[in-house]
């Protein structure tokens, strides 16, 4: 497996696997119409792998073969309360691959990119309810710190919980 900075060519590919993962990892936590609507174009356009700026989103893929399995997006915290922290925005692996050491990979790359970056703490946020993520961020030391959200999202309201870790573990 190979673990790389997204560039402007992986948009699509990126897309896909962050479409398939919320219609498969979300399935009981959102509507199944929501999900079914969903399209890796839309996706795609939210998405800037061309700059390298340290003030911005930077995305980390990993690939075997030429395909991307997962993906992991990290930025300074955009939570006013946080300014010291840097933030996992995006963190999904495609479900084919769930439970294969991608997760594990990326996370620590995500992380050490944050730490290269100068912060010594992140935070998160995660669905409330999304079991199987909550033990994933668990497992590598996240823990919730007390702070809830709601947010409106593509038509939804989403009720988010924050994690946060040391880097320096």
């Amino acid at each position: 497996m190979l673990l790389r900075l997204a560039e402007p060519d992986d948009t699509m590919a990126v897309a896909r696997v962050h479409v398939r993962s919320w219609q498969v990892g979300y399935r009981t936590l959102l509507p199944g119409d929501f999900l079914d609507r969903l399209r890796p174009e839309d996706r795609a356009e939210r998405y800037d792998f061309a700059t390298r700026d340290p003030g911005k989103a930077c995305t980390i893929v990993a690939l075997q073969d030429g395909d991307i399995l997962g993906f992991a997006t990290v930025s300074p915290a955009r939570d006013a309360d946080l300014p010291d922290h840097g933030e996992l925005c995006a963190f999904y692996v495609d479900p084919p691959w769930w439970g294969r050491g991608v997760g594990r990979a990326l996370i620590s790359a995500a992380r050490a990119h944050l730490v290269e970056q100068g912060f010594r703490h992140a935070m998160l946020w995660v669905i409330a309810g999304n079991v199987r993520a909550e033990r994933f961020y668990r497992v590598d030391r996240w823990a919730p710190d007390g702070f809830r959200r709601a947010v409106a999202r593509q038509g939804l309201t989403l009720d988010e919980i924050r994690y946060r870790r040391d880097l320096a573990e």
